[in-house]
């Protein structure tokens, strides 16, 4: 989503033996401790879960980048793009060193928005242009443009359909294929409508979403559009760096090590988190 300082835009009874002999032996079985398992929370109705980042690594971001989305492409790089008018861009960037090892600029006049892959390719948002572009992730050439009414925000796929965001509180739900309209899914946080989702992320039935011009993340169950997390992501940056960043937007989930990727618009720095419990 936009602005540049609050300027530039508005703003199944087998399985369940295996799944307990796993939580009795998690580490022969591998799995992930509960503080960085990022799925579907199976807490009750009721307020959601207060989390916070614990900081594992971070990286080089250019500060000239105004985050619109991030996606990671593979283990050592990730595709963002980067918004406002005659700065829009696709690119993949090397994450130990920050390094644009591949750039697409976009048109002048269009304002690059939210990202995902959707298997060989890749799906970019605008705001207001009401265009998405899908391009080719190993070459970034374009392939072909949807056309969709409304602003572009946030997008994530999720194995079968894409998530979108428009700054609202609702989520519509689209066909990978043709872009066509679903479903929508309003999202309340304890029983209240929620406002200013905008990036996305989405990890097994989960859905991560910046909350506009704030250091908060919401976790989402995607089924019911239930907030079932509430993440602070606050004080990652420097006083000093603060000053010269805008806000937090972007975040990718890596898979294979179970961490998340943070950054913001003008961010200096890519972060390597995991999510814990609050007070842990």
């Amino acid at each position: 989503m936009p602005s540049l300082r609050a300027a530039i835009r508005r703003p199944i009874i087998l399985a369940a033996v295996v799944v307990g002999a796993c939580a009795l032996l998690a580490a022969s079985c591998g799995s992930p401790s509960p503080s960085s398992s990022p799925g579907r929370s199976t807490a009750p109705d009721g307020p959601p879960e207060q989390l916070t980042v614990r900081v594992q690594q971070s990286y080089p971001h250019d500060p000239r980048a105004f985050t619109q989305g991030l996606e990671l492409a593979d283990g050592s790089s990730y595709f963002e793009s980067t918004g406002l008018e005659g700065r829009s861009s696709l690119r993949r960037v090397q994450l130990e060193s920050g390094e644009v090892l591949q750039r697409r600029d976009l048109d002048r006049s269009q304002f690059a928005e939210g990202l995902t892959r959707v298997g060989d390719r890749l799906v970019q948002l605008t705001w207001r242009d009401g265009v998405a572009h899908v391009y080719d992730a190993g070459t970034l050439a374009p392939v072909e443009d949807f056309d969709y009414e409304g602003e572009g925000w946030g997008l994530c796929y999720d194995g079968r359909r894409l998530v979108m965001s428009d700054g609202s509180g609702t989520l519509a739900i689209r066909d990978p294929d043709s872009f066509e309209l679903l479903d929508r899914v309003r999202v309340t946080n304890d029983g209240k409508p929620v406002q200013k989702l905008n990036e996305l992320e989405c990890v097994d039935g989960t859905v991560y979403a910046n909350v506009f011009q704030t250091d908060q993340i919401l976790r989402i169950d995607l089924a019911t559009g239930r907030v079932t997390g509430v993440i602070d992501a606050s004080g990652l940056l420097t006083s000093e760096e603060a000053q010269q960043a805008d806000v937090l937007n972007g975040i990718a989930f890596d898979r294979e090590r179970g961490v998340f990727l943070l950054t913001g618009k003008l961010w200096p720095k890519v972060f390597e988190v995991t999510f814990e419990p609050a007070g842990s």
